[in-house]
């Protein structure tokens, strides 16, 4: 097979077509619609005799389609290796009826009827005419003398016109297959083709509806997004309301039971129980701040950012000259988190004297870069930190981009749409 021919046609226009597999996978194709078109016939037959007798039932009619567009995409790939996708929605309720809605209102569904009706009807009567006439001939020439040769009476009649009774005759007309089969297997190869390019036209996916679908999987990223950060608000609310408070209370409760206590061994254990008390407290108070840190909700991206630049471990210069706008919840979180990272990065592993951070929005998307002047060659492959920040920011569309030659400096950029349309959403 000629691995670089992805259709018939383009297998047709290389040399190699004959020394391929492509001919025989155009036969086999072109064969397969008398395995599919006599079962699609007799259906759409009773389909329709029993919606005359019962008129509701016609409406099934309308889903006939369904199944043969079904079978018909995976049939495809024998002559056309591009994958065909089901162009059909997934209803945005459960249940039959809303499946069935959603079903009659799509044109891929009135488009896979016309090809069950054309291919039932016309399509595989024409495919196994094709194939018996321009692989059959010439096979049944091929074999005329084991035909002679088998023939009790000692001839044979081919094709119902000559008779032939002797081995030389029949040799002729071996020769003449042999000639005709390398003829006839190019047309074979393009009717299928054509057979092909029909199939994808009615069954495949529109422009349309794959910029549908592809709208339909963002606005599902989008939901996902917005689940999961309220989930994450959730859970940061009950620790601060819950356990938070309980730990606050058993400090203090331990804080006073040590100055109750008389100097010995009861008293150490307290001070010991109360400083633990103390570090878990601490440690919980900085795992709900990276849930959701309180200061992104009360300052917005401007504030948090310079937030992280005074806590970093090495010196960071800020660009936040112009206040940042007030951004989406999952937007200004991942931004948040991604220069969190990207400083943590630095102070660990760079070597770096000094870091800077600058950040604006275009109006249409969030840039953030964070440079540093380390020793360089950071690969985003050897740690799950950045992997992890990679793959938040691409559920937002964003991309992130790391230049780190050796020697410095190191560049980490992140780009996210955001649009605003209005000054009202602007940071105060």
């Amino acid at each position: 097979m000629d691995d670089h021919a992805r259709t018939a046609w383009q297998a047709l226009a290389r040399g190699r077509y004959l020394r391929s597999a492509w001919p025989w996978r155009a036969a086999g194709y072109l064969a397969g619609s008398a395995l599919t078109g006599p079962p699609l016939l007799l259906g759409l037959v009773l389909l329709a005799a029993v919606g005359i007798v019962a008129f509701p039932l016609l409406a099934l009619l309308g889903l006939a389609g369904l199944p043969t567009g079904a079978v018909e995409r995976r049939r495809l790939r024998i002559v056309d290796t591009d994958p065909a996708p089901t162009p059909h929605r997934t209803p945005a309720e459960p249940g039959l009826l809303a499946w069935a809605r959603l079903r009659y209102r799509e044109q891929a569904t009135w488009r896979e009827l016309a090809y069950a009706v054309l291919h039932g009807f016309v399509l595989w009567w024409v495919d196994l005419a094709a194939v018996a006439a321009l692989l059959g001939l010439p096979l049944l020439l091929l074999t005329t003398p084991l035909q002679l040769a088998l023939a009790a009476d000692g001839e044979v009649k081919v094709l119902k016109l000559w008779l032939l009774t002797s081995q030389p005759e029949a040799l002729a007309f071996a020769a003449a297959g042999a000639v005709l089969l390398p003829l006839l297997l190019h047309p074979l190869g393009a009717l299928a083709g054509a057979r092909a390019a029909l199939t994808r036209a009615l069954l495949a996916p529109r422009e349309r509806e794959l910029r549908a679908r592809l709208t339909e999987v963002t606005r599902s990223r989008a939901r996902l997004v917005a689940a999961f950060d309220a989930e994450r608000r959730r859970i940061e609310r009950d620790l601060h309301d819950g356990a938070q408070q309980r730990l606050v209370a058993l400090t203090m409760t331990l804080g006073l039971a040590r100055l109750d206590a008389p100097p010995g061994p009861l008293a150490d254990r307290l001070a010991t129980a109360h400083a633990e008390a103390g570090r878990v407290l601490a440690e919980l108070r900085e795992l709900i701040h990276g849930i959701h840190p309180q200061v992104l909700t009360d300052y917005g991206l401007t504030g948090a950012l310079a937030d992280i630049a005074e806590r970093s471990a090495v010196p960071v210069t800020t660009d936040l000259s112009a206040a940042l706008p007030r951004l989406p919840e999952a937007v200004e979180a991942a931004a948040y988190f991604g220069v969190c990272e990207a400083l943590a990065n630095v102070g660990r592993h760079s070597g770096a004297d000094r870091a800077a951070v600058t950040a604006r929005h275009t109006g249409e998307a969030l840039l953030i870069d964070v440079s540093d002047d380390g020793r360089g060659g950071a690969d985003p492959a050897t740690g799950s930190g950045l992997t992890g920040l990679a793959d938040r920011i691409a559920v937002l569309d964003g991309t992130l981009t790391i230049t780190s030659p050796p020697g410095g400096p190191t560049v980490l950029s992140l780009e996210i749409p955001c649009p605003v349309s209005s000054p009202e959403n602007s940071a105060p």
